[in-house]
């Protein structure tokens, strides 16, 4: 089992039913969480008995690097093959504030996103929540620095994976485990209003963004084939849900794609939408990909788009770039990978 699959408690209770000390587990924890051993044998304060019980029991086998692509903006995406031969990714971003990861939570993606390179690929099953802990660890070693805030916004959805997700951030948010503050870490779903109300109802610190990409049903519909399950009405009421139940403001994503969602009227219609509710909306400049047949929306038109949604009451940032020239759009170097091989 890889050892990254257990939580804290399991962890505890597991060492304790083979006759260690309660506090035995801290001290494993701290060598997986803080000094970022990938050895049992580097563990060096603990008893032999009890690296030969890890040994026996857990592995690291979790990701091999296969591919890194480095950005001329500081960006970088690493392609990843897990230990059943499935590729995913990770994207690390560098911002002022500090260092920034994209992590993936799917082999494949079934909301299939016509926008979206991720979705060309069917879902093959979830990542384990160790699966999505190792993304960060082994990019912080590749790194050779930490790693402060997360973004659960890589291929796949992450409700789709909700016990897996929910057992990942309990990891990363724990203090002896990566120490990641919930404010730091964003989990972004395509709305499944089912797992939003079930999310809030946990009142966690944890960020929430929704991928909206679009101000009425017509075109989120043709974008996205999830709205036909979910359409916005619902999204929008569970929005409110979320907000009562946490006092916390949602991001919208929103990406930007030439002569489809870019108008000033599309602007306006999505301001009105919007209206009352405690969110702020995200300005994405569409990333493109060989897949799908749509261009990234002018500088002029992400400009107009924003200052339309300022002037009509709505709060947004326009995204700077990243990543353009290395594929680091969601599923980009996978798909590109695989069809090379």
């Amino acid at each position: 089992m890889l050892i990254y699959d257990m939580s804290y408690n399991e962890l505890q209770e597991f060492l304790v039913s083979k006759g260690f000390k309660k506090y035995r587990v801290d001290q494993v924890w701290n060598w997986l969480y803080k000094q970022k051993v990938k050895d049992f044998n580097d563990m060096k304060n603990l008893p032999k008995n009890l690296l030969l019980v890890l040994s026996e029991n857990f592995h690291f086998n979790a990701l091999e690097l296969v591919l890194k692509n480095y950005s001329s903006d500081g960006t970088f995406k690493c392609l990843y093959a897990l230990h059943d031969g499935n590729l995913i990714e990770s994207v690390l971003m560098t911002h002022s504030y500090g260092k920034s990861i994209c992590v993936t939570t799917q082999v494949g993606c079934n909301i299939g996103c016509t926008f979206c390179a991720s979705g060309v690929l069917r879902k093959k099953r979830d990542l384990t929540a160790g699966e999505i802990i190792a993304q960060i660890i082994d990019t912080e070693l590749l790194l050779k620095e930490r790693i402060s805030h997360v973004v659960v916004m890589g291929i796949g959805e992450p409700f789709d994976n909700y016990k897996n997700l929910l057992k990942f951030l309990e990891t990363v948010n724990d203090d002896k485990g990566l120490a990641i503050g919930a404010r730091h870490i964003t989990v972004s779903t395509s709305g499944l209003v089912n797992k939003i109300k079930e999310y809030a109802d946990l009142e966690l610190q944890v960020n929430l963004a929704i991928s909206l990409h679009a101000p009425n049903n017509e075109i989120r519909s043709k974008l996205m084939k999830i709205n036909k399950a979910f359409p916005i009405e619902e999204i929008v009421d569970a929005i409110k849900y979320y907000i009562n139940k946490t006092n916390r403001r949602v991001t919208i994503e929103y990406i930007l794609i030439q002569e489809i969602n870019d108008s000033v009227e599309n602007a306006k219609e999505l301001a009105k939408v919007l209206k009352g509710l405690n969110v702020y909306v995200n300005l994405i400049p569409y990333n493109e990909v060989k897949e799908a047949d749509y261009k990234r929306s002018t500088r002029d038109r992400q400009v107009a788009f924003y200052d339309a949604l300022m002037k009509n009451g709505i709060m947004a940032t326009l995204r700077k770039e990243q990543g353009h020239d290395i594929n680091a759009a969601c599923g980009q170097l996978r798909s590109t990978h695989i069809k090379e091989n």
